[in-house]
């Protein structure tokens, strides 16, 4: 891939895969075109970033590489998960510092993604025990979860007022001037995989008879008010939003996942967002490839910012998306994780470590976190 180049001496030599050549995102230069995916790890005790998180997230970083960090709360109400990163108090946000100070020292460019689980969550994660918010009261069905548990449970949520709302919408705006003054370089808006906003979008879920809910207009509302106050907090060139109009992650399924995700995009490009991150057609279900018929091409023309995807790739399939146009950046989750020098095995296409589904969510500050071999050196 890549074809042979004249090198130095007249020795030939790899060209560039298109994966690895430098982007401008917004006011970022990117060296390369390989992301960082956001990924759950379950290792912020009560919620505050821990030390271990320094390592972790500096094996991964390059000179001019972009990372995404792992799902964080914005507020107490956030939590779905035990031992998830929020954002929302002075702490969290002194916690997150040093975090985002190795990454900034080693060249990275580094965004936190903001979120709320809504009702995948149960009361045991909920302030004074009490029931998780969301569009609908309508209950999700114990799942068997891929992340570590063997059954989650969920209860049943309380269906925010249409007052209340504005409030929620306060949460993310606050949790992004937070992760400004954290030193993050932006947000990602989580807007995808069945949580709280990707639940108002879905009308698998959504079944408001308010201004929130009905029409496609109604249900991305709420959403884009997230956005819009973002925006205005913290200016459209350090937010990015992740969608996932295809996936029913956690019983979150709409009947025209295309027409959302084209409403969606199209909305977004008022607002100047740098980034859309939007999860493939294939990933329906966590973890799992699928064939699918559609594709995220129609977004991908229609969104004017940065088009990074997400979703079962690999070297090869991440660098066709580029050199076809189909992509700007490509995230890499599973294997980034098991790989932190991803873009250098990349650029050797050299064999790549396999990763350890058991480890993905323990608690353990080292193992299957910071214990992933490097490549030897090759020079």
């Amino acid at each position: 891939m890549g074809g042979k180049v004249q090198g130095q001496n007249g020795v030939s030599s790899e060209a560039p895969i298109r994966l690895l050549t430098p982007y401008t995102l917004g006011k970022f230069q990117l060296s390369h075109r390989v992301v960082l995916a956001p990924l759950t790890r379950l290792r912020s005790w009560n919620n505050v970033p821990q030390p271990h998180a320094i390592l972790y997230y500096s094996q991964r970083t390059t000179k001019g590489g972009l990372l995404i960090a792992e799902g964080t709360g914005v507020s107490g109400t956030a939590q779905g998960y035990p031992q998830t990163p929020g954002i929302w108090t002075k702490e969290q946000v002194e916690a997150w510092k040093p975090i985002v100070d190795v990454v900034h020292a080693k060249g990275g460019i580094f965004f936190c993604q903001i979120g709320h689980v809504g009702r995948v969550s149960n009361t045991g994660f909920q302030p004074n025990g009490q029931a998780p918010i969301s569009c609908t009261d309508k209950p999700l069905t114990p799942q068997s979860q891929s992340n570590g548990f063997d059954v989650a449970q969920f209860s049943t949520p309380r269906r925010l007022t249409t007052e209340e709302i504005p409030q929620v919408v306060d949460d993310f705006r606050l949790a992004a001037r937070n992760a400004i003054e954290a030193g993050f370089d932006g947000v990602e808006i989580h807007g995808a995989h069945g949580f709280l906003l990707d639940q108002f979008m879905k009308d698998h879920v959504n079944d408001r008879t308010d201004k929130y809910g009905g029409s496609l207009e109604n249900r991305c509302r709420f959403p884009l008010e997230v956005v819009e106050a973002i925006v205005d907090e913290i200016g459209a060139n350090k937010v990015g939003i992740r969608l996932s109009p295809f996936a029913d992650y956690a019983e979150a399924g709409d009947s025209n996942p295309e027409a959302l995700g084209l409403y969606m995009v199209e909305s977004l490009n008022k607002y100047g967002l740098v980034y859309c991150h939007m999860v493939e057609p294939r990933m329906k279900t966590v973890g799992e490839k699928c064939e699918s018929p559609h594709s995220l091409l129609p977004m991908r023309k229609a969104f004017r910012g940065t088009f990074i995807v997400a979703g079962g790739y690999d070297r090869e399939d991440g660098n066709n998306a580029v050199a076809e146009n189909r992509a700007d950046l490509v995230a890499y989750g599973r294997v980034f994780l098991a790989n932190p020098d991803l873009p250098k095995r990349f650029a050797l296409n050299a064999p790549l470590n396999k990763y350890n589904r058991e480890t993905f969510y323990i608690p353990d500050p080292v193992l299957g976190y910071t214990d992933y071999p490097f490549l030897e050196d090759t020079e």
